[in-house]
């Protein structure tokens, strides 16, 4: 027994050693075979897209792989049902984590439902009546603490959801720095001040990247998510019937994907009428998105003026994602790790939710 014990603290001691260096930086590509860089397959795109901008203190691939190293595995078994019941599940859970990561951080702040203390987020103007999943991410939390008590965050299920539902979907695959800790508090001003709304010119959506510390590659490889999802009318409504205040349609809409939407989005009612963000491919994460935007088909405002805003290079990467969809899927891999590096609480800071809905 005391040599076991010894055994043990010797191995505790180095994996705290190990566990720390991984902290500062973990090299491209870099997965030790334990489950975290391969969420149940890649989508049939060859391994891991890399790692993204870099490590961040306190966050890992291999966070879980003592304390409970079937997370990943619980993840995608709940993601694959959920999907292949509602293929809009997916977009829905990406969408989550980058609503969850732009207001005050990757903290699942976004979860919270309102209570005496909360006001939550899904009441704000852009969550309202739109954002979904949150029954998803429910269900893998209970199955979570089933396994793994009190183990894994709120905060790393969305990362892992938006990473599984990318992978499903056929998109990349990234390894995934993971323990992040969950909020105690919610910002419903934070969520009306710092989500970019559908109809934002290119500058005011590269400020409110720039404030995240995202740049306009991450901008225009982010927006590449809109390759699956559906959007309601209220949100491209503008475009067809008074897009500067004079009447008139987006000059910019090529002519029979105008005549096509306004089919779906009459000039009065109709806001919760939905449309594919891609219309030619919208449950399969590919580069259509692009080529789509390419022909004036891209569908809300802050698309489609990634080519036409003539600030920066936003042209040059929509023409380069469009033709590559490999440098597309590289640069979304490292994006989503740098967008999920974001303020995350890690440490002793917050807490892990039992509920992801409200604070122990």
């Amino acid at each position: 027994m005391a040599r076991f014990k010894v055994t043990c603290l010797a191995l505790v001691a180095m994996t705290l050693v190990y566990s720390a260096t991984l902290c500062v930086a973990h090299p491209v590509g870099f997965n030790f075979g334990w489950g975290w860089g391969s969420p149940g397959g890649n989508g049939g795109h060859g391994g891991n897209s890399g790692n993204g901008g870099g490590g961040y203190p306190g966050l890992f691939p291999e966070y879980y792989q003592f304390s409970c190293p079937q997370a990943n595995d619980i993840v995608m078994s709940v993601l694959h049902k959920a999907i292949a019941n509602n293929p809009r599940v997916a977009a829905s859970l990406l969408r989550l984590h980058f609503h969850d990561c732009f207001v005050q951080g990757c903290d699942a702040s976004v979860l919270l439902d309102d209570s005496a203390t909360i006001s939550s987020e899904k009441n704000s103007g852009p969550n309202k009546n739109s954002l979904r999943g949150f029954e998803v991410i429910d269900e893998i939390k209970a199955k979570l603490e089933e396994a793994c008590p009190q183990t894994v965050s709120c905060a790393d299920i969305l990362a892992l959801s938006a990473r599984g539902s990318t992978v499903i979907s056929g998109g990349p695959n990234w390894v995934l720095p993971l323990g992040r800790r969950d909020s105690t508090t919610a910002s419903l001003t934070g969520s009306n001040r710092n989500i970019p709304a559908p109809n934002s010119s290119l500058p005011t959506l590269l400020n409110f990247f720039q404030r995240q510390g995202l740049d306009e590659v991450d901008l225009v490889t982010l927006s590449g998510g809109h390759t699956i999802g559906i959007a309601r009318c209220v949100t491209f409504k503008q475009r067809l019937y008074n897009q500067n205040g004079n009447n008139q349609p987006d000059s910019t809409l090529e002519r029979s994907y105008y005549f096509g939407l306004k089919s779906v989005c009459p000039s009065s009612g109709g806001d919760n009428n939905i449309s594919p963000l891609d219309f030619a491919s919208p449950a399969r994460f590919d580069n259509t998105y692009f080529k789509l935007i390419l022909l004036g088909k891209g569908l809300l405002t802050s698309d489609q003026v990634l080519l036409t805003g003539n600030v920066g290079k936003t042209m040059e990467l929509v023409k380069s994602f469009s033709d590559d969809e490999g440098l597309f899927f590289q640069h979304f891999a490292k994006s989503m790790v740098k967008m999920g590096n974001i303020r995350p609480l890690t440490g002793l800071k917050g807490q892990v939710r039992k509920n992801c809905r409200r604070v122990n």
